[in-house]
């Protein structure tokens, strides 16, 4: 059996196992270095996540890679490994973007992945994003099973393992990604960072395409001087419009902690918010895409069905569960052009993309479509949406054993106030959506969402409002006055 009660500068931390079962998420580990995992639990990930390999029967080729962290690359080392002890060939592209780990599957042949990093976590974070059928990413069902495979003793080293060091590697996924695209006109955008290792992949690729780029935060520098890495978050997106407005740019283009998320500021100095520069790509893709499917996560605003101009095109939008792994195999299994999440996480099929979630080729996408533009600001095209007002994704602290019990509470209440007829803000609840926590809509399309996090210990709360800001504000108020009389709702990350 595990211990979880090792404490670092000990001798039995230096031989034993440490890896705490809360890591395994739903689609992703993740875990406090150190204090959750050390070096010898990452070695044990490793052989287990081998052993599943095998187990799914596909080769045991896997890629490997590393975010840019103090710690990232030991961990990676170690990973390794336990993967060579379970029997695989390890293909080490070394320091890259979780998009470039899945790029390596394709270009290296790798069935597997395995991507050490914390993604937009904060430093002190860990994780490994894992995948055994590209371009998918695991899901719940394995990583239930890896949990199983690392808890439970069930890991099996096999002979045969062996290692092989990528070079260059960069410049072939730069290649990739720009191949066949040049801008008609040089775009002024700047590239915002934050530090992180987009800082090494976004300026060149949009360099390369014909974009003249200013860049912000470039320079990797593992401590996050500023901020962490996230375009979701206010506090980078304000540092973003204040750029834009200091470099008289086309529009600003934010890359989270591992770059497979893109977040977008207007010329104005305006967040456009992910969901919404989903709706204005669509538009764009669909224009040349007629009858274009497109999957959404359920934190997405609601323009997807309202915009005229999809209707137009004949789009068909489905809504479904927020998380990267969900959506990439929601829009393979539907066979869509794209999906779009909230968070940035955009997914592109071919003929755009591979089907995994690419910031670079998000911000390509973005800039291409307001190239076709014919010169209108990006402004311009955002206040050509439908008007709504939206919130955020808001984070109230709930530790992660017992977040699903508040979610679970809260979508009793709302679906009490549906099936009794109970007014809010005047008017009856027209819509649930339980797919993944709760997300409910009034008669005048006003919506508020409660979710459980995936990967952190939080809630996500998300509200909309096409009718005005008040209703934005009270549909918000009526959600947290729900979630206060709970005493495990700890303060939110941010407010409206």
């Amino acid at each position: 059996m595990l211990r979880t009660d090792l404490k670092p500068n000990s001798f039995d931390y230096e031989n034993e196992p440490l890896i705490t079962p809360n890591g395994f998420r739903e689609y992703d580990a993740r875990w406090l270095f150190g204090k959750e995992l050390n070096l010898t639990g990452v070695q044990l990930l490793g052989l287990s996540l081998g052993t599943y390999f095998h187990d799914c029967g596909i080769e045991p080729k896997v890629a490997v890679g590393h975010d840019f962290r103090a710690y990232s690359q030991s961990i990676k080392q170690a990973l390794i490994l336990g993967l060579m002890n379970a029997g695989c060939h390890v293909h080490d592209i070394g320091l890259a973007l979780s998009p470039v780990a899945y790029y390596a599957q394709f270009a290296l042949d790798c069935p597997a992945v395995a991507m050490v990093t914390a993604s937009h976590n904060e430093n002190g974070w860990t994780g490994v994003k894992m995948g055994a059928e590209r371009p998918l990413t695991f899901g719940p069902d394995e990583m239930t099973a890896l949990k199983d495979i690392t808890l439970n003793g069930g890991a099996k080293p096999r002979a045969g393992g062996s290692y092989t060091r990528v070079d260059k590697f960069r410049e072939t996924y730069l290649q990739a990604v720009t191949r066949g695209h040049k801008l008609s006109r040089p775009i002024r955008v700047i590239a915002a960072c934050g530090n992180g290792t987009a800082g090494a992949f976004a300026p060149e690729a949009l360099r390369r395409i014909g974009a003249e780029v200013v860049e912000m935060d470039t320079a990797l520098d593992y401590t996050f001087p500023k901020y962490n890495p996230n375009p979701e978050d206010m506090e980078m997106l304000h540092a973003m419009s204040a750029a834009v407005k200091a470099h008289g740019a086309d529009l600003c283009l934010g890359f989270d902690g591992d770059g497979d998320r893109c977040g977008v500021v207007d010329d104005l100095g305006h967040e456009i918010f992910a969901d919404k520069a989903g709706v204005l790509v669509a538009r764009d893709l669909s224009a040349r895409h007629k009858n274009a499917k497109f999957v959404v996560d359920v934190k997405s605003t609601g323009i997807y069905e309202i915009d005229p101009v999809l209707k137009a095109n004949g789009v068909v939008t489905d809504y479904w569960k927020t998380g990267h792994s969900y959506i990439k195999r929601r829009t393979t299994e539907l066979g869509a052009l794209a999906g779009f999440e909230k968070s940035g996480h955009f997914f592109f099929r071919p003929p755009i993309g591979n089907g995994y979630d690419d910031g670079i080729v998000s911000a390509i996408t973005v800039l291409e479509m307001l190239d076709h533009a014919g010169g209108a600001r990006l402004s311009a095209l955002a206040d050509g949406l439908p008007k709504t007002w939206s919130s955020p994704t808001m984070s109230p602290y709930c530790a992660d054993d017992r977040k699903y019990a508040v979610v679970d509470a809260i979508t009793k209440e709302y679906q009490a106030l549906k099936e009794s007829g109970a007014k809010l803000l005047g008017q009856s609840i027209s819509k649930i959506v339980t797919v993944n926590g709760i997300r409910f809509t009034l008669e005048d399309g006003t919506w508020g969402l409660v979710r459980a996090s995936s990967n952190k210990p939080s809630l996500v709360v998300v509200v909309e409002s096409p009718a005005s800001e008040a209703n934005m504000r009270a549909i918000f108020a009526d959600i947290d006055a729900r979630l206060r009389k709970h005493p495990d709702v700890g303060e939110y990350d941010q407010k409206i």
